[in-house]
């Protein structure tokens, strides 16, 4: 448990809150892998609503990676997804078109972490 926990704080992650917010480390890490399996999936809904330039639908998608994603640690990934959240609800299909890569990027980075956690 505790090399997990060194790791995530060493990627920055901030799990010393989320671990208090979830009452446990193995609440978190349940939660966590739960999330992990859920990623791939999340990145195509994504990329499909962006597709099909449906922003609400992707402005819901992107509101729960948000909620997710900092309450698992990962704040400049959540601050990511709200700028995304923002944009979509005002409609700025521009923004979300031309940041999209950057944002999967990052979802991606997160998805590494934690499967490096995970095998830790």
């Amino acid at each position: 448990m505790d090399n997990k926990i060194n790791y995530m704080r060493e990627q920055g992650i901030d799990i010393d809150t989320a671990i208090e917010n979830m009452i446990d480390f193995d609440t978190y890490y349940e939660i966590m892998q739960e999330f992990f399996n859920t990623i791939d999936e999340v990145k195509e809904k994504l990329a499909n609503y962006k597709n099909q330039n449906d922003m609400p639908n992707y402005a819901i998608e992107v509101h729960a990676l948000k909620s997710n994603v900092r309450s698992l640690g990962f704040m400049k990934l959540g601050d990511l997804a709200y700028e995304h959240e923002l944009k979509s609800k005002d409609n700025d299909i521009n923004f979300v078109n031309s940041d999209f890569d950057h944002l999967m990027q990052e979802v991606e980075n997160m998805k590494n972490i934690l499967s490096t956690c995970i095998n830790l």
